[in-house]
Formats: structure tokens, C-alpha cells, sequence
């Protein structure tokens, strides 16, 4: 048993003897859109800080907090707080709990952030449901040697994002109303916000918004074959020639704003699987 495989392992033993549950439903929550967890009917809730080999979040607005329950009907486990690879966590770190998740029973990951909007045609509080990532951050969770148990050596990343969820979620967000786009996320290191030149670059290689997490969640989910659908709000607007300053208050303010909608579409979504 690889160092890793046995890390998770303990993860797993110790979640056992807090909960029966048997979530295939996991949901990675991001920066200001921890409300979701209001609508899941909580079983059991897990400090990150009492599980082995959990990192812990250090972000104003991450709870730290593993939740188990149901949501639309549906067994469901939810990490309210994630990590980041800015906060000093290795890639290995910020992605373990998709690890644990899969050896719980989840196959499909549900994961949620709030983004820069680099498309003209975006603006503050809008959903967008990712397409598709451009992984900028310098690092992949994969290096190193590979665990056949986990996943292949080369895993093969032609659709991270399962086309079949990103047309349920279209679904439910029209029949809900809510405007929803579509667009590619590209993931930086942070924790500075982009200059003027670089949102340039990041909108002339194809990216529609980006941020600080997600693509680790969504390289490990991919490699233990789950299924992924992946959200952003967009919280801020980033177009260099009216480029402003950006506080992460108002940041967290535009998410919350925006929350109740994505709330609904990832509950009905949920409901719907």
C-alpha cells in the first residue's frame, strides 16, 4: 500500500466511526457559497482539524467543515471550506479530500468557486458553468509516482467536465429562470488578483474567468473516473481597460448575492441524478 493509500485509508476508518452514511454525491463548496449547506438535511459534521491527514482551511469565509447528509433525496457529503495551493499546501494536500470522498463512495463531484469574469459578455453575480480548464498554477497533483489503485498513470482529460451534467444543469437552470453561461476556467497560483497584461494573456488563450482552485478537485476527480460539474460565480470584473481594485469583501459580498441561485440549480441538479 502506497504512503498515500494509507493515509487515506486512516481518513476513511476514522470518518466510519463518526457516520454510516454512504454519500455518492460529493460537493466541494468555494469562497462565499458555503449556504448550500442549509438545504442538505445534516446527519453528521466532521472539523477537518479531527481528521487524519485533512489539511486545514485558512481562508476568511472557509468553515472547515466535512458534512454529511441529504440533499434532494440524494446521500450526499460536503466540504464547506477548501484549500488552496496559495495557503502553502502541496497539490497532494489541497486534492486529498476528493480522495477520501471517492473511498467513501462518491462518483460524482459536484464543485463550486468564484471567479474573475474575463468575457466581455459576463457580468458580477453570474453563474457560469465550466466547460472546460486551463491549468496555470505550475503544478499537478498527479506528479509523482502513480498508484494503480487510484487512477491510471496518464489519465486522459478530453472531457474533465461531463457533458451530460453540464446539459442537466442547463436544463435546470432554465426551467428555474436563471441565466446561466458557459465558458473555460483557467486557474492561476493567487494570491494576488491578475495586472492588466495578464487578464489580456489569460483572455487571448481562451479563458472566460479564472481563480485559485478547482483544477487540482477536478484532475484527482478525473483520474478516480467521478464524474464532474463544476460552477463559478463570477465576482468581479476584470477587463483591463477599466480595470478597478478588488476587496475580497466585496468579493464574498457578490457570492452571497449570487448564492441562492446557484443553491437552487445544484439542489435540483442533485435531485435530478
Amino acid at each position: 500500500m502506497s504512503e498515500l493509500l494509507k493515509k487515506i485509508d486512516e481518513a476513511v476508518k476514522f470518518l466510519r466511526t463518526k457516520t454510516t452514511s454512504q454519500p455518492n454525491i460529493g460537493i466541494i463548496l468555494g469562497t462565499g457559497l458555503g449556504g448550500l449547506v442549509k438545504e442538505i438535511q445534516i446527519e453528521t459534521v466532521v472539523n477537518y482539524s479531527d481528521i487524519p491527514h485533512f489539511p486545514l482551511s485558512t481562508v476568511e469565509s472557509h468553515k472547515g467543515k466535512l458534512i454529511f447528509g441529504k440533499l434532494g433525496g440524494k446521500n450526499v457529503v460536503a466540504m464547506q471550506g477548501r484549500f488552496h495551493f496559495y495557503e502553502g499546501y502541496s497539490m497532494q494536500q489541497v486534492t486529498f479530500p476528493v480522495r477520501v470522498m471517492k473511498f467513501l463512495g462518491v462518483k460524482t463531484l459536484l464543485i463550486s468557486n468564484a471567479a474573475g469574469g474575463m468575457n466581455p459578455l459576463f457580468q458580477k453575480g453570474d453563474i457560469m458553468l465550466i466547460t472546460d480548464h486551463i491549468n496555470l498554477l505550475g503544478d499537478n497533483p498527479l506528479i509523482g509516482p502513480n498508484d494503480d489503485e487510484l487512477g491510471p498513470r496518464f489519465p486522459d482529460m478530453s472531457e474533465p467536465y461531463t457533458k451530460e451534467l453540464i446539459t442537466l444543469a442547463e436544463n435546470v437552470a432554465l426551467n428555474l429562470k436563471v441565466r446561466v453561461q458557459k465558458g473555460v476556467f483557467v486557474a492561476m497560483t493567487g494570491p494576488t488578483l491578475e495586472t492588466r497584461a495578464e487578464y489580456r494573456f489569460l483572455r487571448g488563450i481562451g479563458a472566460d474567468v479564472v481563480g485559485m482552485s478547482t483544477v487540482p478537485e477536478v484532475i484527482v476527480a478525473v483520474h478516480q473516473s467521478m464524474r464532474v460539474l463544476g460552477f463559478s460565480i463570477v465576482t468581479d470584473e476584470c477587463f483591463p481597460d477599466a480595470l478597478k481594485p478588488v476587496l475580497l469583501q466585496e468579493v464574498i459580498a457578490v457570492a452571497n448575492g449570487a448564492e441562492p441561485k446557484l443553491t437552487a440549480i445544484m439542489k435540483e441538479v442533485v435531485t435530478r441524478l
